[in-house]
């Protein structure tokens, strides 16, 4: 008996397309069974003793384990949210920003927060850093620091993200 012959002639456990199982058939017994119900025999478990095989539609289980794949990659990303302050900001505009901030951390995504300088205000890049530390205070409990401050040209910022 050569390999071939083995092949066509190994038994397989058999599990129905509505999970039900129909036993341990013959190769053929189970191809000739899906072709009954014109479905495909897949097999699930090569390496259970008897391998196990499933009678089902293929082209519709590969496109629901898609569907999946892209739905589980869109929960899981996330994205960098990036609010920008003034050295001049005032207080209401502040609390605003703020706010968006917070919405944006309980959504689970990373904030890069920034301070842009204009014209003569890169005298007060210190006024710069007095936001980014308040800002931080505010928050400290609720995120992590992910990078530190720094001054990008007319841009001082920071990036934070949730704590997990």
């Amino acid at each position: 008996m050569n390999v071939n012959d083995e092949i066509k002639t190994r038994k397989m456990r058999v599990i129905g397309n509505d999970g039900e199982q129909i036993g341990v058939l013959g190769r053929k017994e189970a191809l000739l069974l899906a072709q009954e119900k014109e479905l495909d025999l897949v097999e699930v478990a090569p390496n259970a003793k008897p391998p196990v095989a499933k009678i089902m539609d293929y082209g519709k289980f590969k496109y629901e384990q898609k569907k999946k794949q892209k739905k589980n990659m869109k929960k899981n990303k996330t994205q960098l949210k990036e609010i920008q302050f003034g050295p001049k900001t005032e207080e209401h505009d502040f609390n605003f920003k703020m706010r968006h901030i917070k919405r944006f951390l309980e959504k689970g995504h990373r904030v890069k927060i920034g301070v842009y300088f204009r014209g003569r205000e890169l005298a007060y890049l210190d006024r710069g850093e007095e936001i980014l530390n308040e800002i931080y205070e505010d928050l400290k409990d609720d995120v992590v620091l992910q990078k530190e401050i720094e001054k990008q040209g007319r841009l001082m910022f920071m990036i934070v993200a949730p704590k997990s």
